[in-house]
């Protein structure tokens, strides 16, 4: 399967698993261009859609309220938004998101 130019990975810190089922918007120049959810093991490799990888301001918009009322868990952030730079269109983007209910970090991935 070949893998979307940008890409993500959810991990539930407090289970210790990845989260599957999470809503995520990819916007492009604060225009929404897809919607995935995250696949058994956490992850979206492919949008639905094919997208041309431009140097441009894109974010993450992770839809997390619904994921942790579905697992009875409380939720603090509703939704967590990551924003990013394209600078080099020939690089693969990989943004994971480790999560739990009162918190969550990001970081460059490969």
């Amino acid at each position: 399967m070949h893998k979307a130019p940008i890409t993500t990975h959810i991990l539930d810190l407090h289970r210790g698993l990845p989260a599957a089922g999470v809503t995520v918007e990819l916007h492009c120049a604060g225009l929404p261009l897809a919607i995935a959810e995250t696949d058994s093991d956490g992850r979206i490799q492919q949008w639905g859609k094919d997208f041309e990888l431009v140097p441009e301001h894109w974010s993450l918009v992770f839809q997390l309220q619904p994921w942790f009322e579905k697992y009875g868990g409380e939720c603090f952030f509703p939704r967590a938004t990551l924003e990013f730079m394209v600078i080099d269109r020939n690089r693969h983007h990989h943004v994971p998101l480790l999560l739990n209910q009162y918190g969550y970090t990001t970081y460059r991935g490969s």
